[in-house]
């Protein structure tokens, strides 16, 4: 439904674009969905402040950082001022993420700097190197354990597969947003970082809108 759309973050000014751009057709016509977020992802991209977020967190503990907070930019383009976060030597990182870090690797932190993995396992150690080369190493968003806030997110999927139901047509992640998270209004759109685009529902609960 329009309300359902308008719900999961899919501007007006966008379907109003889909429904022109599919033209008038007797044929019963399925509309693909990836057009649809084509159009709001022009209309939201340039106004959705940029956070980090992480799903199925695993923790990493930073030594020798050189300072307990960073500024950084909501829009990597688009003047829309900074956020200051707190830091402490204790972080999340996303589950998906750590998988693909080995040890005495260099990853780099979004925004903070390169980091030196000490120690993997069930959780991660490493050294803080600084604003070095990042050309060819993973980087990775984050969130610091203190301040992190636990939000659900909620992630809408095709609801049928050919004329069948899907029964998995919504999933519904634990994840850690950083503390600016709660500062937005209601029903503000927003990008989490290497995820997506997403509106915020409330304050515990985000729904993703697309890519």
């Amino acid at each position: 439904t329009l309300e359902a759309l308008k719900r999961r973050g899919i501007k007006p000014e966008a379907i109003r674009k889909f429904i022109m751009s599919l033209g008038l057709t007797k044929a019963n016509t399925l509309a693909p969905f990836d057009a649809l977020e084509a159009f709001n992802r022009k209309f939201v991209d340039a106004d959705s402040m940029r956070l980090f977020m992480v799903k199925d967190a695993k923790k990493l503990k930073i030594k020798n950082l050189s300072s307990s907070a960073v500024e950084i930019p909501n829009h990597p383009i688009n003047d829309m001022g900074k956020r200051k976060i707190e830091i402490t030597e204790d972080f999340y990182i996303s589950g998906d993420d750590a998988e693909s870090i080995k040890e005495q690797s260099t990853i780099r932190l979004l925004g903070l700097g390169n980091v030196k993995i000490t120690k993997i396992g069930t959780e991660f150690e490493g050294e803080f190197e600084g604003d070095g080369d990042s050309s060819n190493i993973l980087k990775i968003q984050w969130v610091p354990q203190e301040t992190a806030h636990e939000i659900k997110m909620i992630i809408p999927k095709i609801l049928f597969n050919d004329e069948e139901f899907n029964e998995d047509s919504l999933e519904e992640l634990d994840v850690y947003t950083e503390p600016q998270y709660l500062q937005l209004k209601e029903g503000e759109e927003i990008q989490f970082v290497r995820f997506g685009y997403c509106r915020k529902d409330s304050q515990n609960q985000a729904i993703f809108t697309h890519k």
